[in-house]
């Protein structure tokens, strides 16, 4: 006769051997659909326009370049569509761009089209590129470099704390956020402000094909609309993306192509899956893979923001203060 709690064991072991064959399955068809996605690249293996989005705050982001270099070398993208909507950000973070951007336009034509805003470094990127597309209520501009510290020493000395540093010279770590900076240690950080701020304006002059003083007329800091950047120099045309593909037209790109959106790949889950599968895995569980989005979110895309930025800061004082 057969024992029951043998039965009740068996049972209980080919229902954990159902559970995980279940699971070993959905995993398999997650790996599949990731790979397939990626492989076939949303539509990146036949001809179409490559848009990149760049939104936020502007920082050094390689795999934003990783993606930008990609597309570059892509036989399949005949061009690509760089869609902004950004205040700026770190001075380098756009340097980076501008130069990736600058590869781009040697293989093929790079479009800029600017959405709410392309301000500061946000701008500098946008004009990295052969043509410039903005709304008409678009913000551009703010052409310049700021450098800010917080300066706590009232308040240190309203709480009683005194801080004591001995340096190797007067300028090193200055300026401190913890006492009055010295005029050496304010010309030192201006001429470095100068520096990049001449570089922004040769860079505009440049790119856009500008008189160097038209451009330093405009880099006071100042923002245009759409309408107002069109009639100075510092937009192409005004619209979006009937006006984008008239452009690409004049350079030999059909303009029946699809656009495809290129994005960069999620950091925790595309070594595995790819986008679409961890979606799935994602509703499959009921618990997300990646906090980091989140973690971007509540930080406002910018945790950290060190050294020389170019953005655009509402009611700040000129970049070039």
């Amino acid at each position: 006769m057969t024992n029951p709690e043998l039965l009740t064991d068996r049972r209980r072991i080919r229902r954990k051997l159902s559970f995980w064959r279940i699971m070993t399955a959905l995993v398999a068809i997650a790996l599949v659909v990731g790979l397939g996605l990626r492989f076939a690249g949303s539509g990146r293996g036949s001809d179409h326009i490559a848009r990149i989005d760049i939104s936020g705050i502007i920082t050094d982001d390689q795999k934003l370049l990783d993606l930008i270099e990609e597309a570059t070398e892509a036989e399949a993208a005949k061009a690509i569509v760089v869609s902004i909507s950004s205040p700026g950000g770190t001075t380098y973070g756009g340097e980076r761009i501008h130069k990736a951007l600058l590869e781009a336009g040697k293989a093929k034509p790079v479009v800029a089209d600017i959405r709410t805003l392309a301000a500061s470094a946000g701008y500098m990127v946008a004009a990295s590129t052969d043509h410039i597309v903005a709304g008409e209520s678009s913000i551009v501009g703010s052409i310049g470099v700021i450098f800010q510290y917080a300066q706590a020493q009232e308040l240190l000395d309203k709480i009683g704390v005194r801080l004591e540093a001995i340096k190797s010279s007067p300028l090193k770590a200055e300026p401190s956020p913890f006492k009055e900076a010295s005029e050496e240690a304010k010309a030192m950080i201006r001429s470095m402000v100068l520096d990049s701020y001449d570089w922004f304006v040769d860079l505009v002059a440049a790119n856009r094909r500008m008189e160097r003083a038209e451009v330093l007329r405009l880099a006071d800091g100042s923002i245009f609309t759409g309408r107002q950047g069109l009639a100075n120099g510092l937009v192409d045309a005004l619209g979006g993306e009937a006006e984008i593909r008239a452009y690409l037209k004049t350079r030999g790109v059909d303009e029946a192509l699809e656009i495809v959106e290129w994005k960069v790949p999620d950091e925790t889950t595309s070594l595995l899956f790819g986008g679409g599968a961890a979606s799935l895995m994602q509703q499959i569980l009921g618990a997300p893979l990646t906090i980091s989005h989140e973690i971007d979110r509540l930080a406002g895309g910018k945790l950290f923001l060190d050294g020389l930025v170019s953005v655009w800061q509402v009611g700040g004082q000129s970049e070039r203060d």
